[in-house]
């Protein structure tokens, strides 16, 4: 809890520069199930120019494009609040640009290499190809969640040091595009970072009440029939539509690329006897 264990402290870190994909509704549903339990609950939004506070239970830092993302990470370099608040065991929530600066180094501007805070072993590169779609991970089995699910708009391949352990395995999307490896996100100790947007939060509340449990201890659990319908929906028809989209496109990929036959020539828009 907060410094006068009273209120929970959820810090909205530069919502103007960090908050292109609507991941300001993070808070909101922080602040939601604290308060359906009982937890006092207050969201403090901080901008640049002013000190983070250092006393906060949730630190949450949302997407951006990429000059914004350098700024921001230039501001909590020089204000020095976030590695506190980690240090303290603070619980730190990063999705996208977010997640990328919590990491060692990260691509800015011009795609130069820039500093990161250094919170998860991650680092930060480039994909080949820009990765959107809806996303289906199995979490990692030492969280105890559900499968995450989400939406993915980025151009980052993150990989993952030895101290830093993935979110989940991918089942459908890209998630950090480190290729055999297939994870999605990464956890070390009190600091999360993803890619899932939607926002996250809302999508995967298991994810949240873990959250908010760094400082609120084990939670009782609370009934937002909404949310079960949005997740069944998503696992139901949303997602089986986007894999199916997915095995197409690489039928047809396969098939593009695969040599001309002798003499005639295979069309996939050409007439057929059978």
């Amino acid at each position: 809890m907060s410094a006068t264990d009273s209120v929970l402290l959820i810090v909205h870190v530069y919502p103007h520069l960090l908050g292109t994909y609507g991941d300001a509704g993070n808070a909101l549903v922080l602040h939601r199930r604290a308060l359906a339990r009982g937890i006092p609950a207050q969201i403090v939004p901080v901008h640049p120019g002013e000190r983070l506070p250092r006393t906060g239970d949730v630190y949450l830092l949302g997407g951006g494009e990429d000059a914004k993302q350098t700024a921001a990470a230039q501001e909590l370099r020089e204000d020095g609040g976030l590695v506190v608040a980690a240090r303290r065991g603070s619980a730190i929530f990063g999705i996208c640009a977010g997640y990328q600066l919590l990491g060692e180094t990260f691509l800015g501007v011009g795609g130069a290499e820039a500093p990161g805070l250094g919170l998860l072993d991650v680092r930060t590169d480039r994909l080949e190809r820009r990765a959107v779609g809806n996303v289906l991970a199995d979490a990692d089995a030492a969280l105890g969640l559900p499968q995450l699910i989400g939406f993915e708009n980025h151009g980052g391949a993150t990989h993952l040091g030895p101290s830093a352990s993935p979110l989940g395995r991918i089942r459908i999307g890209i998630g950090n595009g480190d290729g055999e490896e297939g994870t999605e996100g990464a956890v070390q100790g009190s600091v999360y970072g993803t890619y899932l947007h939607g926002p996250a939060l809302a999508l995967n509340p298991e994810l949240a009440d873990r959250v908010l449990g760094h400082a609120a201890g084990t939670l009782p659990p609370v009934e937002d029939r909404l949310v079960d319908d949005l997740r069944r929906h998503r696992l139901g028809h949303v997602l089986p539509a986007t894999a199916r989209a997915g095995r197409r496109r690489s039928l047809m990929g396969a098939l593009r690329r695969r040599p001309a036959a002798s003499g005639a020539t295979a069309s996939l828009s050409g007439t057929s006897s059978h």
